[in-house]
């Protein structure tokens, strides 16, 4: 986001990221000889980043990085789905927007082949007959059995790698992080990790994974902007369309920090000057050509009179109708007196009846009093432009139709008062377009990181993480405690926060003992160290050699799909022996005859063989 320099307040705009389609690359020879080198995909739940394991590749970067995330219209074919980069605005396919993943498991296969065909091909390799590459994947910590099953069955039997490597992205950022700062192996600490859908604790003892002791926390990225839309569309109701999730995201990465005392920190924002201060106000794009300061005065005041004209001129219509409604029923009344003139009284009569009048001295009263409005009504409209705004009292009920008024009464507009209205608008304040169009962002950029450590903000019924690593902290003896505080280590793309770091040592200092030793430990590159502790791994454990951590094609059809082979960064493999279902009750009756001959019982125990061996 871009800052524009202002003395009185921080004013910031939305970039709106658009995201650029992903090159197709050449594999570069030293990618195939002397053997094919291992491609290295760490499978985020947000984000997908995939490359090569190569000595002489650049340091730099993954080849590839793309959200994880794919887009088919209802009935469109195969290769028309977007992927990733593909997609420039997530926004108008919000709707449309699947992922693999459930949480931080994989479940959704068919679209995860489509994220697997899109890496080989923007890396270059023809996947018909084939990837001849080997395969390092990230997975969830303590990843499922089925979903390992189904992993290594879409990549043995659809693109036909030579092996495949799994191992834990925490894991695979703790060891690089550890060979940065020159650690020697085997390592003991603790790992804090947060990602999209959800955080762990993971407690490592000697270089390995403690999986019994592994506890996930509900609460990730995701629902960090979630809770921040909500919080700012409840703040702005004028302004839902604008407060997209994906601006959301932005604002976390650009303006969110953790307080290292939360109650405190809110206590600082009750003061107006610190509001003020560093209260951050996002400007939303609007059209510069509704603004109130973009109209001069004289030619508002051009339009207010232009109004008033209108307005004048529409009453004066209103009175010549009225006037001429009045002077028609006047005629009418004068007729029926005629008829008593000339000694028609029996038409006189049925008239009156007519009208509903009972006597002749009632019409009189009438045709009176609807003289003198027809008199006042010509008069009006003799000296409607210079006299004062007078307003007609009649209060004539007659009943000789229905719905009829007399002399109704109607508004003048004089001289006198267009003057008052336009000094009016002149004393009303300019309406300022480009700070309706700004959201504050106050105590949000606190109290959405704190969801972490304490998920009952967002009405979640779960501890927060430095509760859940205390509860962890809590099964093991007191040295082993001592041991894992001595190296907590914090990594995934929700952790970037600033002042995070600060928040775990000032809840390590009130959780431990009184002058224990613990050490707080931030990733380098939290999003990123995964996929380069993966890469040094591959380049470490070539699958040409011992075979440390990589399960070949010959174990996949040996051992099933679920298998594992260990590595120090890998989950720890449990087989699950699969119990054969015993006979119900009735078909053990049905299946054992009262009395059966020899060789009824013969034919009998074969079925049953066969049926055992087919399952």
């Amino acid at each position: 986001m871009t800052s524009e320099t202002e003395p009185a307040c921080q004013i910031f705009s939305f970039q709106d990221y658009k995201s650029s389609p992903d090159p197709i690359y050449e594999i570069a020879a030293g990618c195939l000889v002397p053997s094919p080198v291992p491609i290295v995909i760490d499978n985020g739940s947000f984000q997908t980043r995939a490359g090569w394991a190569c000595k002489g590749d650049e340091p730099g970067a993954p080849r590839l990085l793309f959200k994880s995330v794919a887009a088919r219209s209802r009935g469109a074919a195969r290769s028309e789905t977007q992927i990733g980069n593909d997609i420039s605005n997530l926004e108008p396919l919000r709707w449309l927007l699947k992922s693999q993943f459930d949480r931080n498991v994989v479940v959704n296969f068919e679209i995860q082949e489509l994220m697997f065909d899109y890496i080989f091909t923007h890396l270059g390799i023809g996947s018909e007959g084939g990837v001849e590459h080997p395969i390092v994947l990230t997975e969830a910590p303590c990843n499922p059995l089925h979903c390992r099953q189904m992993m290594s069955e879409l990549l043995f039997e659809c693109y036909r790698v030579p092996s495949v490597s799994y191992g834990v992205d925490s894991l695979y950022s703790f060891s690089y992080n550890n060979a940065q700062h020159s650690l020697p192996p085997p390592h003991t600490g603790i790992i804090l990790s947060s990602g999209y859908h959800c955080s762990h604790v993971l407690p490592v003892i000697n270089g390995r994974l403690d999986a019994g002791n592994c506890k996930r926390v509900n609460v990730g990225g995701f629902h960090a902007s979630s809770y921040l839309q909500r919080l700012l569309q409840l703040k702005y109701p004028g302004h839902l369309a604008a407060i997209t999730l994906s601006r959301m995201e932005e604002l976390l990465h650009e303006h969110s920090y953790t307080a290292t005392d939360y109650h405190q920190e809110l206590e600082k924002w009750r003061s107006p000057e610190f509001y003020e201060r560093e209260v951050h106000r996002i400007q939303l794009p609007f059209s510069a050509k509704v603004l109130g300061g973009a109209v001069s005065v004289e030619e508002r005041q051009e339009r207010r009179a232009q109004q008033l004209r209108r307005l004048q001129e529409i009453n004066t219509r209103r009175r010549e109708d009225k006037l001429q409604q009045d002077q028609q029923r006047l005629d009418k009344l004068l007729a029926v007196q005629e008829l008593l003139e000339d000694g028609l009284l029996d038409q006189f009569h049925k008239r009156l009846v007519e009208l509903n009048m009972d006597s002749a001295e009632e019409l009189q009263s009438y045709i009176s009093k609807l003289g003198m409005a027809v008199e006042q009504g010509r008069h009006r409209l003799l000296h409607c432009e210079g006299a004062e705004g007078k307003t007609e009292v009649s209060e004539l009920e007659h009943p000789m139709e229905e719905g009829e008024v007399v002399g109704e009464a109607e508004p003048d507009f004089s001289e006198e008062s267009t003057e008052m209205e336009k000094s009016v608008s002149l004393a009303q304040p300019v309406f300022n377009m480009a700070e309706y169009h700004q959201l504050f962002v106050g105590t949000e950029r606190l109290r959405v990181p704190e969801i972490l450590f304490q998920p009952s903000l967002t009405g979640e019924e779960q501890m927060g993480l430095m509760e859940t690593l205390e509860y962890v902290l809590g099964r093991y003896t007191p040295a082993q405690q001592q041991a894992l505080v001595s190296n907590v280590f914090l990594t995934g793309g929700n952790l970037l926060y600033p002042g995070m770091k600060e928040r775990v040592e000032r809840e390590l200092l009130a959780l431990r003992p009184f002058q224990s030793h613990f050490q707080v430990t931030l990733a380098s590159r939290p999003a990123l160290d995964a996929w380069y502790g993966a890469c040094d791994w591959a380049l470490q454990h070539p699958p040409g050699g011992d075979g440390e951590g990589w399960v070949t094609r010959q174990d996949y059809e040996e051992k099933g799909g679920e298998y594992l082979r260990e590595h120090s960064v890998s989950n720890i493999f449990i087989p699950m022996p699969i119990a054969k279902p015993a006979p119900r009750p009735a078909e053990a009756l049905s299946a054992t005859p009262a009395v059966a001959s020899p060789g009824a019982v013969a034919s009998s125990i074969g079925a049953s063989v066969t049926l055992t061996a087919q399952s």
